[in-house]
């Protein structure tokens, strides 16, 4: 009976010690949960800047000369006004795809255009230059500003513009007068019509809301007090 008791216990205790070799024996764990990735940034590498690029205010002339050694060249050459200082790198941008109908090239005057707000000045001038290469189906071209155009039916020649714009250097204080109203007696000040103004023209009477701040170099913005006095003019 006591040697029975003796295997048994001895059995017990093998059994507890290879367990205890087991857990022992057996492979830890030790990989920890890997972290949550981190959020991932937007790329603004690839952004760019809107461009500024507009047309310039007024179209003065258009001139074509024709080179007189081959291969012969037509070069345009275009003057115009820029509604204030700071419009940088002039240039002519061709509208035209295929042989148009009427045999006339449409080129855009076009500028880099500043983005501050200016008073009224003088009108900058400024100038680009265009070639075509030999060979060209045109008879003609057409160049367009913000405010005109103009043609020159025949290649070579030169065209220019029928009016000359009036700048609004010495509008504040005159009476603004619109389209189809007579000029008040009492504007002792002076007055300027509409007409002589810019025809992007934006008319801020008392009382009225700006609307919208969207900018346009080429607009011009007037603020009337009471009386109808333009009391701030400004290219915005």
């Amino acid at each position: 009976m006591q040697t029975k008791f003796k295997i048994a216990t001895f059995i017990a205790a093998k059994l507890l010690l290879t367990g205890c070799l087991l857990a022992q024996s057996a492979p830890q764990n030790t990989q920890s949960a890997a972290p949550p990735a981190a959020d991932q940034q937007p790329n603004f590498s690839s952004y760019e800047e809107p461009s500024s690029t507009a047309p310039v205010f007024w179209v003065s002339s258009v001139e074509v000369m024709r080179s007189t050694h081959g291969p012969q060249l037509d070069v345009i050459r275009v003057r115009g006004l820029a509604s204030t200082e700071g419009w940088e790198s002039a240039q002519l941008v061709p509208l035209t795809r295929g042989i148009p109908a009427d045999g006339i090239l449409d080129l855009a005057f076009v500028a880099e255009a500043p983005q501050d707000v200016f008073a009224p000045t003088a009108y900058p001038a400024m100038e680009a230059i265009f070639t075509i290469e030999p060979g060209h189906p045109f008879k003609g071209v057409r160049v367009h500003g913000a405010s005109n155009r103009v043609t020159l039916n025949t290649l070579p020649g030169y065209a220019v513009s029928a009016t000359t714009p009036k700048d609004c250097v010495d509008c504040q204080g005159k009476i603004f007068v619109a389209k189809g109203q007579a000029v008040p007696t009492d504007a002792k000040a002076g007055f300027i019509r509409e007409e002589d103004l810019p025809r992007n023209l934006r008319v801020i009477r008392e009382g009225d809301g700006l609307g919208s701040f969207e900018s346009n170099p080429n607009r011009m913005t007037i603020l009337l007090n009471e009386q109808g006095q333009i009391i701030t003019a400004l290219w915005n």
